[in-house]
């Protein structure tokens, strides 16, 4: 009854980090790093990661980069062998 207590406990505790980690993973920013600020300020670190994620995204420059990245892998899946 107690190890499935702490159990919980600690599935509860480090709920939030592990999503804002793994938030800022899928976004190619440091998982530790925010892993780190989502367990010493769960909520507050959630709240910012989204608002960067958010202001990133809306940027212009960051349309042109994504677009760009599936221009790029659309050519590589099509593209044919050479003959020799």
């Amino acid at each position: 009854m107690l190890v499935d207590l702490l159990f919980g406990a600690l599935c509860g505790i480090l709920w939030l980090p592990l999503v804002t980690g793994y938030c800022a993973y899928s976004h190619e920013r440091s998982f530790w790093l925010w892993f780190g600020l989502g367990f010493l300020l769960p909520g507050v670190s959630f709240v910012v990661l989204l608002v960067l994620l958010w202001r990133e995204q809306r940027s212009p420059g960051y349309r042109l980069l994504r677009e760009a990245k599936r221009i790029l892998a659309e050519a590589e899946a099509h593209e044919v062998e050479p003959y020799e």
